[in-house]
């Protein structure tokens, strides 16, 4: 017989932990079994609530965009929604879609809208109420900038008028030292006859 070599292992089984897998088994059903409270009590959700930024659909109006066939979404033709990595065709579908119950479950939102208090109700009357004033002090604004436009129109016409006033009487005195410093007959020999009016005396 053939003498079996002493200091060798010939056992090539694992040996496993019994202690150590049971705990992780018993935290792995402990998980599951937290994950299906949640799912049972549902995902608590906000409530809807107004967009506080403004969606811009005019960008891309007139404009040619080519498309490749391996294009990535975002850059293919039509609106992207970032959030539901989808892509719509025309901007009514994408409003459709961005006012969705889908896009709104994948924004953490309910579709059910907020009850408002008395207290808030109020407080927008009032944001209402300044809003028309500023826009009744911006309309006397450009009325008085208006009025202002038309004052200035009037001094200048004024100006222009006294400028051109001058300018006559300038010219009327000239005619006239010209009148006294030459002999009538030479001025009509020269052709000046006609020019000037002549006072009567």
């Amino acid at each position: 017989m053939a003498e079996v070599p002493t200091g060798h292992n010939d056992d090539f089984r694992r040996k496993w932990d019994k202690e150590f897998f049971e705990k992780l088994a018993r935290e792995r059903l402990k998980k599951e079994k937290e994950e299906k409270d949640v799912v049972k009590k549902g995902v608590k959700r906000e409530r809807l609530k107004a967009r506080e930024y403004r969606i811009d659909l005019d960008s891309q109006v007139g404009k040619s965009v080519v498309v490749a066939k391996n294009a990535p979404l975002d850059q293919s033709g039509g609106y992207y929604c970032n959030v539901c990595e989808c892509v719509v065709k025309d901007s009514i579908n994408f409003l459709d879609h961005i006012n969705g119950k889908k896009h709104q479950r994948n924004m953490g939102m309910s579709m059910r809208v907020e009850q408002s208090s008395l207290e808030q109700v109020k407080k927008r009357f009032e944001i209402v109420k300044k809003r028309k004033d500023e826009e009744k002090k911006k309309y006397d604004f450009e009325e008085r900038m208006k009025e202002l436009r038309e004052e200035e129109e009037k001094v200048k016409e004024y100006r222009k008028e006294k400028r051109k006033e001058r300018k006559r009487k300038a010219r009327d005195d000239d005619d006239i030292d010209i009148d006294e410093e030459m002999d009538p007959e030479m001025a009509a020999m020269m052709g000046f006859s006609g020019f000037g009016s002549k006072k009567s005396q």
